[in-house]
Order: C-alpha cells, then sequence, then structure tokens
C-alpha cells in the first residue's frame, strides 16, 4: 500500500505532517512522492485565512480528480481546514474518504487501515485539541541540513482576528528535556539550522515553568549540540524578555535573526486587534534590540484593512515601516474569519482598499530591502549552500539573515561543487531585488 502525501501551510503544520509520515513509515506503509502513483493520498491542510482555505480545497478537489480518473483508494484529509469545518467537508466533498483533526495525528494509521478494509468509509476522529501528545518522533520533509523544531502547541493571545486558539487549543510547553533530546537526534541526522517554531515562541515555559523560559531553552539546545544556526520564529513582541536579547547577543551559535510579527503600530488599531502591548512598548523593544544587538536582523508582519481601519492609521503605519527600516517584512490583508471577534466588527473594509494598502507598504519595503542590500556589496557573508541550479550553472543558498522558504536568498559562483548543506563564504557582488549574487569559496 503506498501513501502520497500533500502538506500546505505553515511549519508548524509541517512538522504534525512528519510525525504522521513517521507512524505510516513504523506501520510498514510506503511513503511516495509521486500522488498518481499512491493507493491513498493524505492532504495535511491550513485553514488560518481565507487564501490559505482556498489552496487546501483546490489541493483536495485536485487529489479527488485522481481518485475518478487514475484509480485513487482514498483521500484523508486532516489538518486546520478539518479540524475547523469538521461537519461540512464530506457534505462538500463528497470523495474525502476520512477526517482527522489536529488533535488526531496519531490516528493517521487507523484512519488508512478503515480505508482499506472498506470500499466507501467514513472515517473521522476528533480529539481535544489540545490534548495531542507533544513532540514525536518524525520523518524530515525538509531537507537534512535544516529543520524545524516545535516548542510549543496552542496560542492563548486571542487576538481579534484569529482562529488559531479554536483550531489549536491552549499553550501548551513541551519540557526543555523532551526538546533537547530531539534537537540532539536531528543534529544527528545531520541537522545544521534549527528552526525553533511555535504559535508563540516567547511564551515558551510559561505553563510548565511559571516564568518565560525561551532563553533558557536555547542555552540548553546550545550547550547539548553544536548545530551552528539556531534561529527564532514567531516571537511576540510584549514578552522579548532582557535575558532573550543577552541570549541572542552573547551566544554566538543564535543565528542575529528575530521573527517579530507586530500587525500595527496605531494604538486604536492594536486595541481592536487585542494585540498585548501598545506602540511605545513596540518601538522599544525594537530600538532595544537595535542597540543592544546592532547586526540583528527583524522580520515582521503587519494586517491592513483591519475592520475601522482609517487612513489615518495606514498612514502612521506607512511612516512606521519607512522609519524601522525591517530587514524583511511581509503583508496581509485582513481575512474576515467565522468565529473570530472582529468578524462582527462594523467597518469592514472593502477588499481593493486593502490590497491597494498592502501595495504601497510591499513597494516602499522593496525599495528599502534593495537599498540594504546594496550596501552588502563587497562584504563577505556567511551561507548554507542548498542546492546547484544546472540550467543557471549558479549554487544557491541562504545567509543568517534568510529564513528558509519565507525571505531571500544568496545565488553564487564558486570554483567547483559546494554540497548541500556545506557553509560557504560568499563575497558579495550584486543585487536582484530581494536576493544576493556573489563567488564563494568552501568554508568549513
Amino acid at each position: 500500500m503506498k501513501i502520497g502525501f500533500v502538506s500546505l501551510g505553515c511549519p508548524k503544520n509541517q512538522l504534525d505532517a512528519e510525525v504522521m509520515l513517521h507512524e505510516l513509515l513504523e506501520a510498514g506503509y510506503e511513503i511516495t512522492a509521486d500522488e498518481t502513483k499512491a493507493d491513498i493520498v493524505i492532504i495535511n491542510t491550513c485553514g488560518f485565512i481565507e487564501s490559505a482555505k482556498r489552496e487546501s480545497i483546490d489541493a483536495i478537489l485536485d487529489i479527488a480528480w485522481l481518485k475518478k480518473h487514475n484509480g485513487l483508494r482514498g483521500i484523508i484529509v486532516t489538518g486546520c481546514l478539518s479540524e475547523r469545518y469538521r461537519e461540512s467537508i464530506f457534505e462538500e466533498m463528497p470523495e474525502v474518504d476520512a477526517v482527522l483533526g489536529v488533535g488526531s495525528i496519531h490516528n493517521i494509521v487507523d484512519a488508512v487501515r478503515e480505508i482499506e478494509k472498506k470500499k466507501k468509509c467514513r472515517y473521522t476522529s476528533f480529539l481535544p485539541n489540545d490534548e495531542v501528545a507533544l513532540g514525536g518522533d518524525r520523518v524530515l520533509i525538509s531537507p537534512d541540513y535544516s529543520a524545524y523544531i516545535k516548542i510549543a502547541e496552542g496560542c492563548d493571545n486571542r487576538c481579534a482576528y484569529c482562529a488559531i486558539p479554536a483550531i489549536r487549543g491552549k499553550f501548551r510547553s513541551r519540557t526543555v528535556e523532551d526538546i533537547v533530546a530531539e534537537a540532539k537526534q536531528l543534529e544527528a541526522l545531520g541537522v545544521r539550522e534549527l528552526n525553533v517554531v511555535a504559535q508563540d515562541t516567547t511564551r515558551y515555559g510559561l505553563d510548565l515553568y511559571g516564568e518565560y523560559s525561551l532563553a533558557k531553552l536555547l542555552r540548553a539546545i546550545t550547550d547539548a549540540t553544536s548545530i551552528p544556526w539556531v534561529r527564532l520564529l514567531y516571537c511576540y513582541p510584549d514578552k522579548i524578555t532582557d535575558e532573550l536579547v543577552a541570549e541572542i547577543r552573547d551566544n554566538e551559535r543564535i543565528v542575529k535573526y528575530i521573527d517579530l510579527p507586530i500587525q500595527h503600530i496605531s494604538d486604536r488599531m492594536l486595541r481592536a486587534m487585542n494585540r498585548h502591548g501598545d506602540s511605545a512598548m513596540i518601538k522599544d523593544v525594537i530600538g532595544k534590540l537595535r542597540r543592544e544587538i546592532p547586526d540583528i536582523v527583524i522580520r515582521t508582519t503587519l494586517i491592513v484593512g483591519f475592520p475601522g481601519e482609517t487612513e489615518e492609521d495606514f498612514e502612521e503605519l506607512c511612516e512606521f515601516a519607512n522609519e524601522a527600516r525591517f530587514e524583511h517584512l511581509g503583508v496581509f490583508t485582513y481575512s474576515r474569519e467565522e468565529d473570530t471577534p472582529a468578524y462582527d466588527f462594523e467597518d469592514q473594509i472593502d477588499e481593493q482598499v486593502k490590497n491597494d494598502r498592502m501595495d504601497i507598504i510591499m513597494r516602499r519595503q522593496l525599495e528599502i530591502n534593495e537599498e540594504k542590500n546594496r550596501a552588502m556589496i563587497g562584504k563577505t557573508v556567511r551561507v548554507l549552500c542548498e542546492d546547484y541550479d544546472p540550467v543557471g550553472e549558479i549554487h544557491f543558498g541562504r545567509s543568517a539573515a534568510d529564513a528558509p522558504e519565507i525571505d531571500g536568498k544568496v545565488y553564487f559562483k564558486a570554483e567547483h561543487r559546494i554540497a548541500p548543506g556545506s557553509f560557504v563564504d560568499v563575497k558579495i557582488r550584486k543585487v536582484l531585488d530581494y536576493d544576493l549574487v556573489g563567488f564563494a569559496k568552501l568554508r568549513s
């Protein structure tokens, strides 16, 4: 029995997929990357915002075509979309044979076996979303040299626009010992970049240890392993402690990079979004990071078009983004999601206005990125080689300033072929939009 797998959404969802893949392999199933050769296909969906839901539905319909025309025996839908719309998936998509919620990833083998036994099956499993066992053995979907590690599940922040608490449950931290053991396993597999993720990484440990414990966890990981790069994603500005700032600054293996979603800078909008902290706090945190860690790279995300956002609110956001000059910035248009407080807010913004506002900020951000990248010309940066493009006859990889999948690349020529996962020194010669181009020599 061959199992195909389609995993969508964020790295946290990818980690769930990796756990399910391991359990299927342990049960004796064969995994295939070619859905046309699969007997059963599992689609691990995202259901966070409207665009992600559309992508997930399109993926299910694409696989449904294989069931009708290519002899596929079964379709299993897992992940956030199935958790959120459990009642309607079977009704709207009769091709689906099994639906598992996010609390039921460890029931994946049971779902496959039920489909094996019957031609027609309606298997469901929706265990409480905040009781799923954290961690677990995985099969890496990412390249061997770079991996994510999930340190907690769920979220307690209750932002007005966000459905994640309803989908993923309350915030639950893994123990330091459990995380460190997994980090050591990943190092043994050849991982050289460890990307730390959770819905809110900076809340880590509050539920277990009674205090924010991310800095202690980072020290434990770097003490127990020799992984060269440890990167922080999904940090909240209201939980950036002095201890954490010092750990990033002083620990040479914590890359000087932080993903710090702020969403807005207008105090009126921050209150409406139910974000923790105000504009003064956000500016103070960014200023502290810049002062204490002069070479830090800050990535952030913004939301435009939230209900009630005025031109004045938007102009304040534009001015702040222009002044802060983030190294990386992404903009989402507000997605009106049912079962969130903001769904019923008055003064919903027209979609065209949202898109126009997003374009305005992103056009300016492109200019900021080009200016910052041009300042890199002539400098030498350390790059983690990802692969070689035989068509362009050029290698590519990422510097410490670039997180996997979301940030820019460094393209480089070399005197000989560089193996993926190797670190190289690249002298930057030119800029290509968000990317850098240079020449490398092998580094140990």
